[in-house]
Formats: structure tokens, C-alpha cells, sequence
């Protein structure tokens, strides 16, 4: 760290210390500094971490267990020895204890579908003393003088069965375990191991590590409650925005930070988020029909004039309810929550923002949707709203756009780039004086990977790219670095 910024941060650290804020401020100890994240279904998070896996024993076949006399002799060969049982597994990864007294040999065949390298992870809890050979080669090793598991990734060819051994090394045999593919494009693990970035994500033994210094909490959905690592997205095996943007804030701030996710997927703006003050509107269509288009917590997102809106389970501003009332009560328990910085207190410190696909951001021909063109007057109000709602009305955002296909083949006027613009607008202090020098607009189409070099196949959520989710993170955790200086 340089001389200047170390005074910066100096100097930031004491006026942190003279802000007011919610919670109770300690004067001994700098505030909590609390960002905000909302949005769909990408900022809920669908990077992949791991290549396809899942439990194991939907790969194995023909599994049969023999049990030989004795503890574990790592001398013995027990392809040579003869057994006292040999059963067949009926069902395996039941997680109920093999046959019989002695040392359990587990052996089958393991069939993959796509040709490429793979970790075997198999055994829960105390069934993972075993080891494991695949073909002949040694896969996985844990026993009880070492701890940490040993994996050697194989090579496996799709649709070949190729056989397998674990020799479980206590009583707890009969538990599958996991299976993962490493050499994957496009899920982290490779675009870190094998691509060499976001080297911070890491150990020397290649291992993902949380952060220390960083506190993440999922409300609504990717609910996870930890220190900031990988897993904080959709599921375990997931990654939003938050690991990138985490990483850039918590290497700012002297102070600790927490990363409240508050999001759900296939939500649109001009509805599920509608912000408090959206007026209801009138628009007429092609065909001449004039509709109205809900306001906040009318029953309906439109319904023709001259009738009247059913009344359901759901209304305009609904998931805005939710999602930051959850954030807001999870503040307000802020000690309960939060225990190893009870008394300590909180600033907020920011908002950050990616969504769009709901109100038309794949569309990239054709006419604006009806949402698409009152996009911006809704982010706009969406802006003021929270600042509003959490005390915090110079807190900086930033909003992350949409960038499906990186933008390739949008036609001017269609939703996607109507939407696009409106993101881009709201930071341009021409547009929006009001804006000026707190909000800051990330481009997100340059962060776009194609399939070829992806999990999957599905342009909606970026093809599961983890590079793609980690770019939009750290442009969106720079932004917000900007904005704060």
C-alpha cells in the first residue's frame, strides 16, 4: 500500500468515526460499512463454480461390497486376498453401514457422460476415510493420520465405464459423496486455476478462501451467512456479482464491511420493484386499446380502461417490500445478526443495482416494451426510494447494465437498448443533475463470454460464465470505490 493512500485511509477512518448513522457507534472501533445489492436473477447469482457434479452415485454401476477380516492393512493388496462377504449394493449413497465386521471394499464402475477430468470426492463426514481409485489410478486419499483429503483429478472418457475401488478405512463406509468436473470453460475454478485470474480468490494450494474482513447475507434469496467466499450465489455452487464487488470494497475500507444481497429472479422493474411514489398510468396500444399500467400496490400490472383491476395475491411493488424490508429487519437486529460486531454499529455505504431482463433487456429487435420505456423514470425513482427508505440520502450507486450478447445485434429503439441507455442515462449528470457525482453507470457488455467457452448454453443468465458474474462484481465494486473518494 502506497504512503498516500494509507493516510487516505487514515483519514477516512477517523471520519468515519464522527458520521452519524443507524446503530449504536463505538468509539473505539470504526462502523460496519453495509452495501446493498438488489436485482434478478443474475444478481442472485448463476456463475458457476465447479463443472457439472453432483452426488456420485448416479455415475456408479454394479456396486458390490466385500468385506475382508481385519482393520485397514495398508500392506495388503485385497484384490489378491479372499474375502469373508461379497454383497451387492442395492442402494448405494443410502448412507447406511456396509455388512459385517472388517475392512469394506467398494467396487463398480464409474460412467460420465462428457469426456473430460474430473474430481472424485466420495464419502460424507467419517465415510470420507477411505481411499479411492479410479481406473486404476489413485483419485482420493484421506485417512486418519492426514486430515486434509488428497484429490488427484482423472481423465474419463464420456459413456465409457471404467471401474473403481474405495477401501474405506472405519465402519462409516456406504456414503457416495460428490463428483465435480475441473476442466469445465468457464466455471471459476478454471478460469482461476487454469486461467490464472482472480488470484486473490485463492490459496497457494489452490483452494477457494473467505475473506475475513467481510460479512455476507443473503435476504429473500442466495441466502448463504458467512464470511464473503465462493457459494454466495443461486446455490452452493454458485457465484454473483457480490465475490467480485466484496473483494474491491473490502480492500478499500479500513472498516469492516457487509454485503446485504437482498434479489429475485424474474422480476421487472415496472412491476415486482415498482418503487413507493410510481403513479399509475395510461398507454394505448397498436390496436387502439388505452390500459392502465399499475402504480405502486395496484393489484395488477395492467388492465384495460374502463374496467377494473382483480384484486390477487400479489401488487406492483411487492418484491420491493420484500426484499428491503428484509434488509431493513436484518439491520434492525443488527447485534442478533451479527454478533462479532455487536455494539460496534453500522454506516450505509452504498447500493448497487443489475437487473433489466424482466422488462425486456434480451430484446433486441423490434419495438420498446411498455416497461422498457419507462425504465429510467422507474430506476431513477428506484434510486431516490432507497436512499429514502435506509436514512442514507447521499449514499452512493451504482447500477450494473444489461450486456446480453455483449450488446451484439441490438437494434436502436428495441427494449434491450432502450433499457440500456436508461441504465447509462441515470449517471450522466447532463440527464440527471440531481444524480450528479453519486451515481455511476458499469457497462457490462465488454464482460459477456460466449458458449464456447462456458458452463452452459442459457444467454439469459450469461451462459453460467463465472468470469462474466466476477468482471461486473469488481467494475461495480470499483465504481462504488470511485464514487466514495
Amino acid at each position: 500500500m502506497s504512503m498516500t493512500k494509507s493516510i487516505k485511509k487514515i483519514f477516512a477512518h477517523l471520519a468515519a468515526l464522527s458520521i452519524a448513522f443507524a446503530g449504536n457507534l463505538s468509539a473505539e472501533e470504526p462502523a460496519v460499512q453495509v452495501y446493498i445489492l438488489s436485482g434478478q436473477s443474475n444478481m442472485v447469482g448463476i456463475g458457476q463454480v465447479d463443472g457439472q457434479g453432483s452426488h456420485w452415485r448416479g455415475l456408479v454401476s454394479d456396486p458390490v461390497v466385500s468385506v475382508y477380516p481385519g482393520d485397514y492393512d495398508p500392506a495388503a493388496d485385497y484384490d489378491q486376498l479372499e474375502p469373508t462377504l461379497t454383497v451387492p449394493v442395492e442402494t448405494f449413497g443410502a448412507n447406511s453401514p456396509f455388512p459385517g465386521e472388517g475392512t469394506h471394499v467398494l467396487r463398480g464402475f464409474i460412467t460420465v457422460e462428457q469426456t473430460g477430468i474430473y474430481e472424485i470426492r466420495p464419502g460424507y463426514g467419517r465415510s470420507e476415510l477411505n481411499i479411492t481409485t479410479v481406473g486404476g489410478r489413485e483419485v482420493h486419499r484421506k485417512t486418519p493420520d492426514e486430515p486434509k483429503r488428497i484429490l488427484t483429478p482423472v481423465k474419463l472418457e464420456g459413456g465409457k465405464k471404467t471401474p473403481f475401488q474405495t477401501i474405506y478405512l472405519n465402519e462409516n463406509g456406504g456414503s457416495a459423496g460428490y463428483y465435480s468436473r475441473v476442466d469445465l470453460p468457464g466455471t471459476l475454478r478454471n478460469v482461476v486455476l487454469e486461467g490464472g485470474k482472480f488470484p486473490y480468490l485463492v490459496n497457494d494450494e489452490g483452494e477457494f478462501v473467505p475473506r475475513d474482513d467481510v460479512w455476507y447475507k443473503g435476504v429473500v434469496t442466495a441466502p448463504a451467512d458467512k464470511w464473503l467466499d465462493v457459494g454466495c450465489g443461486a446455490d452452493s455452487n454458485s457465484i454473483g456479482p457480490e465475490l467480485g464487488f466484496g473483494h474491491q470494497v473490502g480492500d478499500h475500507h479500513e472498516a469492516p464491511v457487509l454485503v446485504i444481497k437482498t434479489s429475485q429472479g424474474n422480476r421487472s422493474l415496472g412491476w415486482d420493484f415498482l418503487s413507493p411514489g410510481s403513479e399509475r398510468f395510461e398507454y394505448t396500444d397498436a390496436e387502439g386499446t388505452t390500459w392502465y399500467y399499475a402504480g405502486y400496490k395496484d393489484p395488477r400490472s395492467k388492465w384495460e380502461k374502463g374496467t377494473e383491476p382483480k384484486v390477487g395475491g400479489w401488487y406492483a411493488g411487492k418484491q420491493y417490500d420484500d426484499c428491503f424490508d428484509g434488509a431493513q429487519e436484518v439491520l434492525a437486529n443488527f447485534d442478533q445478526e451479527f454478533p462479532h460486531w455487536a455494539g460496534r454499529g453500522y454506516e450505509i455505504a452504498g447500493f448497487g443495482w443489475w437487473q433489466g431482463h424482466k422488462d425486456g433487456g434480451e430484446q433486441g429487435d423490434g419495438g420498446p416494451t411498455v416497461h422498457a420505456m419507462k425504465y429510467e423514470e422507474n430506476l431513477v425513482r428506484l434510486i431516490e426510494s432507497l436512499r429514502q427508505k435506509f436514512e442514507a440520502p447521499d449514499a452512493p450507486f451504482v447500477v450494473a447494465t444489461c450486456g446480453f450478447n455483449g450488446g451484439e445485434g441490438w437494434q436502436p429503439g428495441s427494449s434491450a437498448a432502450t433499457i440500456f441507455q436508461a441504465q447509462m442515462n441515470v449517471s450522466d449528470p447532463a440527464k440527471h443533475p440531481d444524480l450528479a457525482g453519486n451515481v455511476r453507470t458499469v457497462d457490462t457488455r465488454p464482460f459477456y463470454r460466449p458458449t464456447e467457452v462456458s458452463p452452459r448454453n442459457q444467454s439469459f443468465h450469461y451462459h453460467g460464465n463465472a468470469e462474466t458474474y466476477m468482471l461486473v462484481g469488481e467494475a461495480m465494486g470499483c465504481a462504488m470505490v470511485k464514487l466514495r473518494e
